[in-house]
């Protein structure tokens, strides 16, 4: 039997904030956190709504969850991310100290791990998680940009 909350009970719940990114016009990537089986935040990108290329999924995800928890630090926490995370987001990640980043689809180019951003220590990884879920998403996106 699977357990009523495993990653892809939550990467779907970050798939779905990629979807209003999606009809938000905003490349659509979604985030939640998730601490102790409870989402504590919930995200996804604004960077053409707030005019800011910092706001990503995951940046308005760690300071949503951040400011639920009153601390900055997110050790216990789970991040749910449609999107391999970036140098940027990663490097925050880093300084937040979450315990586990999950994410759908890889992003071969721009990705931390090509760009050989380095998480914490204690950070655990797991890649692919509805992986075609999220392309699909994307894909739509960039194609509906090409026309």
């Amino acid at each position: 039997m699977i357990p009523p909350f495993d990653d892809s009970y939550f990467m779907k719940k970050a798939l779905q904030e990629a979807q209003y990114a999606f009809e938000q016009d905003e490349i659509p990537v979604g985030a939640i956190v998730v601490i102790q089986d409870r989402v504590i935040a919930r995200a996804h990108n604004l960077t053409e709504k707030l005019n800011d290329v910092t706001a990503h999924a995951e940046m308005q995800a760690i300071t949503a969850a951040a400011n639920f928890l009153g601390g900055k630090y997110l050790r216990d926490c789970t991040l749910y991310v449609t999107l391999e995370p970036c140098q940027m987001c990663a490097g925050a990640l880093y300084w937040s100290q979450i315990s586990k980043i999950v994410f759908g689809a890889s992003d071969p180019q721009r990705g931390f791990r090509i760009m050989g951003t380095h998480l914490h220590p204690k950070t655990t990884v797991v890649g692919g998680v509805l992986e075609e879920d999220a392309s699909i998403l994307l894909k739509q996106f960039f194609e509906k940009k090409r026309k």
